[in-house]
Order: structure tokens, then sequence, then C-alpha cells
């Protein structure tokens, strides 16, 4: 069994010392409590719906309104665009089954230096993400619980109680998390599903006239809606990140990947119809829960509370699953020297609890940032959501000209397919995440980057602390 630099450090420490810290241990990542593999294909594939099926869907029809019908075949670029992604990730995660999802596959292709950059910027668009959610699971309760959207202060401190809640939940295991996922996932789909078929037949067809109120052009109004619209996609990886855990992840992961795009990009589409047919643009643009609005005209004041409720449980869902990925990334990449080492240490059982409560107090500053702000609350969830797909979008361009490079310098993974059946789908998935970035606006990008390049540092830093390992342990060998 190979053995790298970091694993190996820990496995010494564990067989050396043995000590704990409170109620942690720093154990080898490969050792038998991680190794277990708990999660299998429905576990996978509810975390790949639930973490799609998240904050996006019960907000992001406000966030549309301005945009008006063109924002429907907005959502349909952006659906043929994330399919291709998950075709690409199915393709790579039965080549090669290893946890950390783009941040392993950039770093086979591309070396140490892209990997990082990778893993770093995929990092972030988890924890930004876990911010907006949080913001969105708030909107909700502003509808159950008026006072919070009189106290803006009070919606903050709610917003970071739940965020730590689903945080310690996390920390209990990997199995434990995935069992969440399935539950929040099935009771969000229940309430979905009966406003998709009984809102349908309800739907003004008028509210779609005309086509495109926003005023801008064609291509720039479908442009920023698919930048909107695919923070509604990112998870897509999900089930990629934590290979370790899963059951067969060569067969498991692609299945419920694929799965999981089918299930989301046909609730999306039929949602947006019925949401933006029931309910006047106008008031759309100004709601701080849509849904719940939306179910309150057809049933009454009850079924807004029952949709309130099912969209706080599937922000809870998607929360907990972008909280699980939050520790998983950071984790792989620890695992091979590229982030701090404190990074790869795991409890008892097997959770990377440094990395879950670091991304949380990210988030938790990110959060108190934008209530302090002047703002609106779709204008915050807005930015954050902008934000959270430029930062994820890099990762998945990095991961569409990876599969071109190991198709040229690891010919073994590919099992004798040409290059054009191989290629295809990664070019379009490459094409369709720049446009995404594009979208997103000169802002977003600034800041954006600002993120990423914070990093570069951080990667110097490391890259000395392991030189001077390498020398001490010399120096050490010949005394």
């Amino acid at each position: 069994m190979n053995i790298g630099y970091v694993e190996r450090e820990v496995l010494v420490k564990v067989v050396s010392k043995t000590k704990a810290v409170g109620q942690l241990e720093v154990q080898d990542a490969t050792s038998s409590t991680r190794s277990k593999r708990s999660l299998g294909f429905w576990m996978c594939t509810s975390l790949v719906v639930g973490n799609m099926i998240g904050s996006g869907i019960f907000l992001l029809p406000a966030s549309l309104a301005s945009y008006g019908g063109i924002s429907l075949v907005g959502w349909g670029l952006t659906a043929a665009g994330a399919t291709c992604l998950a075709l690409l990730f199915a393709r790579l995660a039965s080549m090669v089954p290893r946890e950390g999802g783009p941040y392993a596959y950039t770093r086979m292709a591309f070396g140490d230096f892209a990997g990082f950059w990778i893993g770093w910027g995929h990092w972030m668009s988890l924890w930004i993400g876990n911010a907006a959610i949080s913001v969105a699971l708030v909107s909700y309760l502003q509808g159950m619980f008026p006072i919070l959207s009189e106290q803006r202060w009070l919606s903050g401190v709610v917003a970071l109680a739940l965020l730590w809640l689903i945080t310690g939940v996390n920390t209990l295991g990997v199995k434990d998390a995935g069992i969440m996922q399935v539950i929040t996932t099935i009771c969000k789909l229940v309430p979905l599903l009966a406003l998709l078929v009984f809102g349908f037949f309800r739907v003004d067809w008028q509210h779609f006239v005309p086509l495109n109120p926003s005023g801008k052009p064609p291509i720039d109004a479908i442009t920023a809606v698919a930048a909107l619209t695919f923070w509604s996609f990112l998870g897509i990886e999900s089930a990629t990140v934590p290979a370790g855990y899963v059951k067969d992840p060569a067969k498991t992961i692609p299945r419920a990947t694929l799965l999981g795009i089918l299930i989301t990009s046909l609730v999306y589409i039929l949602s947006t119809t019925v949401i933006m047919g029931i309910m006047p643009l106008s008031r759309l643009g100004h709601s701080s829960a849509p849904y719940a609005e939306a179910a309150g005209l057809l049933w009454g004041s009850w079924a807004s509370y029952a949709l309130a409720i099912g969209a706080v449980i599937s922000c809870l869902g998607a929360l907990n699953g972008l909280m699980m990925m939050a520790g998983q990334v950071p984790m792989a990449v620890a695992q091979d020297g590229l982030f701090p080492r404190i990074f790869g240490r795991v409890s008892r059982q097997g959770v990377p609890v440094f990395a879950l409560v670091l991304s949380s107090t990210l988030a938790s500053l990110l959060l108190l940032l934008n209530y302090m702000g002047p703002g609106n609350l779709v204008e915050m969830f807005s930015f954050i959501i902008l934000l959270g797909t430029l930062t994820s979008q890099i990762p998945y361009a990095f991961c569409a000209i990876a599969e071109l490079i190991l198709f040229f310098t690891r010919r073994d993974l590919f099992n004798g397919r040409r290059l054009f059946g191989s290629s295809m789908f990664s070019i379009l998935a490459f094409v369709y995440s720049v446009w995404a970035i594009i979208g997103a606006g000169a802002t977003t990008v600034l800041y954006g980057f600002v993120l990423l390049l914070l990093g570069l540092p951080v990667y110097a830093w490391i890259r000395k602390q392991q030189g001077e390992k390498v020398e001490g342990g010399t120096d050490e060998e010949a005394a």
C-alpha cells in the first residue's frame, strides 16, 4: 500500500503517541474507521438531489421575475450544460474513483499547483454556498415568524444558529449525515410534486407576455439567467467527493449522478413555470417565499405554511449535504500534502472536524457581512449565489480540460474509447462553464478571482513548510 507524505506523518503520530485531544484523535485517513463504506446508491442519489434541490429552487423565482418567461429558456440551457457536466463527472468518477472530486481529477491531469488551486476554489464555493442556503432558509422562516423580517439582526442570529446546528450533525459521522440526507430529500420532494401537479392547471399563460420584460437583448438576458440558475445545479459532483465512503464507487457514483441530474432538471423547469404562471411577476419579484405564497394562492394560508416548512426542510437537507462536502474536499487535499495537515485530521467517527468548523466560521463571516449591509434579502441572495457559481465553475471548467489531458496521458483509463466520443461532452461542459462565468458579471468575477488569488500565499507557505520538514528529517536521520 502506498502511503503519502501526510498520511505517513499522521500514521507515525498515531502509532507512537496515540493520544486524544478532547474527543478527537489524529488518525490516518485510511484507517478502518474511515474506510467503512457506508454510502450506497440511494444515499448518493439523495446527496446529489438534496444538494441541488435546496435553496435555489425556493428563492430563485423571485430573482428571475425581472426576466419573465425568457428565464425558462435560460433554465433549459442551464439544464443542458449541467447534464454535460454530469456526464463528465460520471465518466471521471468511473475512471478515477478517488476522494476530492474535481480536485482529484485536476491534480491527476495538471499536477499539484493546479490541484491545489482547484481544491481551494471548490472548497470556497462550498462554504459560500452554505451561507447562501442559510439566507434562503431564514427567508422562509420569515413567513412563519414575521418578527424575523422586522428585525434584521434576529434573522442573522437564526441563520448562524441553523448553520452551526448542521455543522454539529455532520460531526457525528458520514453515515448519520447520509441518513439525514435521504429523509430530507423525500420530505422536500413530496410538497414540490403536489404543487407541480395541482398548480399546473391554475397557470395563467398571460404572465409570460411579454417574453422578455427585462429590457435587455435576449442573449444578454439568457446569459444572466444562466449564471443565476446554475446555482441550483451546484452539487452535481456531490457523489464524487466522498468516494472513499461509497460502496462500489466506480458504478454507484456515475448512476447516482445521472439520475440526480434528471430528477432535478425536471423539477426545476416545471416548478418555475408553475410559480411564474400563478403569481404576477411584479409580486413575485418582491417575494421572500415565492413557493409558500403560490401554495397560499392555490389552497389557502395553511398550504403557505406547509410549503414554508417544506422549504425549510429542503434548505436543511442542502445545507447538510454541502456541509459534508465542505469537510471532505479540504480533507482530501490535505491528505495529498497540499492543504495544511490539520485539515486532514479526523475524529473517531472519521469526520474532519477542523475543516468543518473553519468552513462554517468563514460562512458565518460572509453571513454577518451581508446581514450588516444595506441590501434586501433577494439582492443578498443573488450576490452570494453568483459568487458561489463563479468559484464553482472554474473547477468545473478545469475538470472538462482534465479529461482531455488524461485521454492523451492516461489512455489506460479510457478502455479503448476514441477521442471524439470522449471529448464531445467535455468540450460542451467547458464552453458552458466559461459562458456561466461571463454571465456572473464583472463585479462578481472580480470578487471571485480575489478569493481565488488568496490561495496563492497559502500554497507558497505549504511548500515552504514541506521543504523545511524534508530538511529537518534529513538532519535527524544523519544524527
